[in-house]
């Protein structure tokens, strides 16, 4: 599953990427090699993430439905309760 992002949200990452190599590794980059580490991150890196992500949110609503029942259940036939 290829990632895609908007134009917009494309730019945002590699200003986002360039400030990081600026400010943290003390190195200049321009737009070219943001955006190819950019696709090098969204091909390598994003579908690890994404994949967690996927497992984590099944775990959570697994749980979530397992405790439908107890959380939704009502008595029946509760007017001849003795």
């Amino acid at each position: 599953m290829t990632i895609k992002l908007s134009k917009v949200k494309k730019k945002q990452l590699i200003e986002s990427i360039k400030r990081y190599f600026e400010e943290k590794l003390n190195e200049e980059i321009g737009d070219l090699k943001a955006s190819l580490f950019l696709d090098f991150c969204l091909q390598e890196i994003c579908p690890s993430v994404y994949n967690r992500a996927i497992i984590d949110a099944r775990s959570f609503m697994e749980d979530k439905l397992s405790d439908l029942e107890d959380t939704c259940y009502e008595p029946e036939f509760g007017y001849w309760e003795e």
